[in-house]
């Protein structure tokens, strides 16, 4: 519902300014360039969904090759002693927990297929503990705010957009990437554990924090003193150390299961495929509409405007050309992914305003969203806090990216 307001407010926005551009500044030629833009954005978001297909079909492979292998499930494991800390209103033992766990474990390995029917499922558990049926509970408003800061391991779908649109390296956001959605996720949880008045010093928490702000401080601090060149150059070499890594464990451990590896990857490459042709209309509308908005100088205009109020500080104002993914993605995911694409089409997959651009898609998740079906799939009609608290981890999110992006970009 959000996207289609936002969608016919493009048009509607778009054909205001080209008569005020037409009226006043006789410019014979503003709805030429409109129309044409539709055009090109159409042929764009085919080529782009067209193209995806390849890798989309690669990952989804590998990924359910470790899902199989029961890669969740040890990594649920894992952070089992920390999420029963996070979640003390879940009675031990209870199933609401294994399937919070198995939802988060799927979101930070890019399973975003398998996370969304474990989050529902989740909900529905929570529904039966929860004392007021249509008021969300403690442990709803943690586990909203954990899915709403984004927090992945693994940004598969954003490299695969990168590697489409010809970036020299489409890993090169990984590290940065990992460090935004971090610092989203430990802001989101802080916050809802001081105001739910969990114990934040107990050993797993504060281990995790600890751990988590040890691994981003070090990495701060080991790039800080690289020059640029070479933290472009480390940081993707690390990154695809990383990813093939992990494509080795996960064909590893599912062998020691003794899985079917090959048609673990073909099944879940036939989901890739279908993933891909199944956002071509959605790609192509939301294109056409960004396009057309575009073309009629109304981006210019916003954009413009705002770089103008961050230049009265005197501060640097680059980042500015990234700030609509950063506005749209609480909204609409489909929303920001077409600004991400527009941003690296208008600037260049390697620019600054590129790589922001897929920097702050990555560091968070769409808030709204995913509190309209979640919330929405049991009943719930008093959301309480959580969506100003899934709004802090976002803003931490944005802001980790920008000071990410100049880190690392410059």
């Amino acid at each position: 519902m959000v996207l289609n307001y936002i969608w016919i407010a493009f048009f509607l926005i778009a054909f205001v300014v080209a008569l005020v551009r037409l009226v006043c500044f006789g410019d014979i030629n503003v709805f030429t360039e409109i129309m044409d833009s539709t055009y090109e954005s159409a042929k764009t978001g085919f080529e782009i969904s067209l193209g995806l297909t390849g890798v989309l079909s690669l990952w989804l492979g590998v990924m359910k090759i470790g899902e199989r292998g029961g890669m969740i499930d040890l990594f649920s494991r894992g952070v089992s002693p920390l999420f029963t800390r996070l979640f003390p209103d879940i009675p031990k033992g209870h199933p609401a927990a294994g399937s919070i766990l198995m939802n988060v474990s799927a979101n930070m390995l890019g399973l975003d297929n398998a996370a969304t029917p474990f989050g529902l499922k989740a909900m529905q558990e929570l529904q039966e503990i929860n004392p007021r049926k249509d008021q969300a509970s403690n442990p709803m408003i943690m586990f909203l705010v954990l899915n709403a800061s984004g927090m992945t391991l693994i940004p598969v779908t954003i490299m695969v957009y990168r590697a489409q649109l010809g970036a020299a390296n489409p890993a090169d956001i990984f590290i940065p990437i990992m460090i935004a959605t971090f610092v989203a996720t430990l802001v989101g949880v802080i916050a809802v554990c001081l105001k739910q008045r969990i114990n934040i010093f107990n050993r797993a928490i504060m281990g995790f924090f600890i751990g988590m702000v040890t691994i981003i401080a070090g990495t701060i601090l080991a790039f800080k003193t690289m020059p640029q060149e070479n933290a472009n150059i480390v940081s993707g070499l690390i990154a695809n150390i990383f990813l093939l890594s992990v494509i080795i464990l996960f064909i590893l451990v599912a062998m020691r299961k003794r899985v079917n590896i090959f048609e673990s990857f073909i099944d879940g490459a036939k989901e890739g495929f279908k993933t891909a042709v199944t956002i071509i209309p959605y790609l192509i509308a939301i294109l056409v509409g960004i396009g057309v908005f575009r073309a009629s100088g109304a981006m210019d205009f916003l954009m413009d405007g705002i770089r103008s109020l961050v230049a009265l500080t005197g501060t640097d104002t680059r980042w500015v050309d990234g700030m609509p993914t950063a506005i749209m993605k609480p909204l609409s995911g489909s929303g920001a992914r077409g600004m991400m694409i527009d941003a690296m089409k208008s600037f260049g997959p390697d620019s600054f305003a590129g790589r922001l651009s897929c920097l702050l898609q990555g560091a968070t998740d769409t808030t709204f969203y995913i509190v309209a079906v979640y919330y929405g799939a049991v009943n719930i009609k008093n959301s309480r806090y959580t969506v100003p608290y899934a709004l802090l981890a976002d803003l931490a999110g944005v802001v980790a990216a920008i000071f990410v992006a100049y880190l690392f970009f410059g």
